[in-house]
């Protein structure tokens, strides 16, 4: 008797959720819907390419249902690889063994832009910018460069960490970035929320020598904070450099100031970028230094430290000035009981704040493999209503504004799987020109044209074909389908008139 009443106050939770979203907006034409795929909790290490590569395709393919259109991968953890790379050793949280490649031998980044692509996804290299050696590594490999530079790192709170305030270690960083960004196929550079360590009470940054020889005069803590300026203006240039496509993006701690530390600042109290970190996050937004901004809002709507509404009504008042998207934690979301809506979690709430503010223009995932297991029906309410039609990626008219041309030859041809509707990409001479994407509508009989309605957009995919859902051939439909650049910049429209 107890199982079938649990089934029923979740039948219940659930059918309260979709009578909430209902009320909501329709799902925007563009939003960046990511999920962040980690290597830091040790879920990949030493488990084997076949192993690893089987659990990969299920997330990827349930994501791909889901409505998720970009991968944030993470591939430096601690001055480490999870790709071939010349500039520093394999990692022990892929292979087990700081600087053991694989047995089988293969690229995960490689393999992951492929499979990424194929899915119609983006895919950002997330990489751990300062962090050396962290508390649960014994050794590191000869050719790790805090090993060969020992001079170069301090240790704090068991970590070991690479000196922001030399300038030898940002441009060494910043060396592998663009390493990353030339050899591989990827949409973004993306880095995390560890700039200088999370401080602990009572231990000071060890961090005198180099102060005493870069200090310029300037206090300590705005000496801290210029540092890590520069490396973020210094990481957009070496991205910037290579390719100009690449989106550099950054996913900051959740607080930038609070109120008590400057007036402007949000009503909480918790740790701070600017003050603790020493990341100075509206700067890098207002130089347009970033390209994207992901804070870290994990918390619960409600919390007393720290409460959801208020931060993320904070940060799209104060963070617009490039595209500003929500890091989400699945699984706080669906712990939470929502204040307004007794009996079920917070993700209704959450979703209809983020989709009614301004400047906000999508969110993160944290984590993808919570998603993949659908905690707490997360992913299925993402598939079922919040993702339901896809989406085009946020515009980054900084970087490219130009649309590339329409398709060409768009025409519906039988074939052995089927009636197809088949298309050929534009000319392209400059990247800018280049189609990566295509757009589908599709419009009922009397149906106005409009490409601005998300909810015709019946796929967005890498593919010059889609397969139409043929019956008896009595029904009009008109398939329109456009082109997307690599920033997503839309085509004008090509019409094809067809009977299913």
């Amino acid at each position: 008797m107890q199982h079938f009443k649990t089934l029923s106050l979740v039948a219940l939770a659930f059918l309260l959720s979709v009578t909430s979203i209902a009320q909501q907006p329709v799902n925007p034409k563009r939003e960046f819907r990511g999920a962040w795929i980690q290597a830091v909790n040790g879920q990949w290490q030493g488990l084997g390419r076949d192993a690893m590569q089987a659990e990969l395709r299920r997330e990827l393919n349930i994501l791909q249902a889901d409505g998720i259109n970009a991968i944030l991968f993470q591939v430096r953890v601690e001055g480490d690889a999870l790709y071939a790379s010349h500039l520093e050793p394999w990692s022990r949280y892929l292979t087990g063994r700081q600087g053991t490649p694989p047995s089988p031998y293969w690229d995960p980044l490689e393999w992951m832009v492929e499979q990424c692509h194929a899915r119609g996804m983006e895919i950002h290299a997330w990489i751990n910018p300062y962090r050396a050696k962290t508390k649960g590594t014994t050794a590191l490999a000869t050719t790790h460069y805090a090993v060969q530079h020992p001079d170069r790192c301090f240790f704090y709170d068991n970590l070991m960490i690479f000196d922001p305030g030399l300038p030898e270690n940002r441009a060494f960083i910043c060396q592998v970035a663009a390493d990353i960004v030339h050899r591989y196929d990827i949409d973004g550079l993306h880095i995390d929320d560890y700039f200088y360590p999370y401080p602990v009470a009572g231990v000071p940054i060890p961090d005198d020598a180099s102060y005493a020889r870069y200090g310029r005069g300037l206090n300590r803590n705005d000496w801290r904070r210029e540092n890590v300026n520069l490396f973020i203006r210094e990481l957009r240039d070496a991205v910037r450099a290579e390719k100009p496509w690449v989106k550099f993006g950054v996913s900051p701690f959740g607080i930038y100031r609070n109120q008590r530390s400057w007036a402007l600042g949000s009503a909480t109290n918790g740790l701070q970028n600017y003050d603790d970190l020493y990341a100075d996050v509206l700067k890098w937004i207002d130089e347009g230094w970033v390209d994207y901004n992901i804070p870290q809002i994990y918390w619960e709507i409600g919390n007393q430290s720290a409460d959801y509404e208020t931060l993320i009504r904070w940060w799209s008042k104060h963070a617009g000035g490039r595209p500003l998207y929500i890091g989400q934690d699945v699984e706080r979301t669906v712990k939470f009981t929502s204040p307004r809506h007794p009996g079920q979690n917070q993700m209704p709430d959450k979703m209809a704040l983020q989709r009614s503010l301004p400047s906000i223009q999508g969110s993160c995932q944290w984590y993808a493999r919570a998603v993949a297991d659908d905690k707490g029906n997360y992913g299925s309410l993402l598939r079922s209503v919040y993702h339901k039609r896809p989406a085009l990626q946020p515009s980054m008219p900084w970087i490219d504004k130009k649309a590339p041309s329409k398709p060409r030859h768009v025409k519906p041809i039988w074939t052995s799987d089927g009636y197809v509707l088949f298309w050929q990409a534009p000319k392209a001479k400059k990247w800018q020109d280049e189609a990566k994407m295509y757009v589908i509508y599709r419009f009922a009989k009397g149906e106005k044209v409009k490409t601005d309605d998300a909810s015709h957009i019946i796929a967005i995919t890498p593919n010059t074909f889609i397969l139409l859902p043929y019956e008896n051939g009595k029904q009009k439909w008109t398939y329109v389908v456009t082109a997307l650049d690599r920033l997503h910049n839309e085509s004008k429209a090509v019409k094809k008139t067809v009977k299913l």
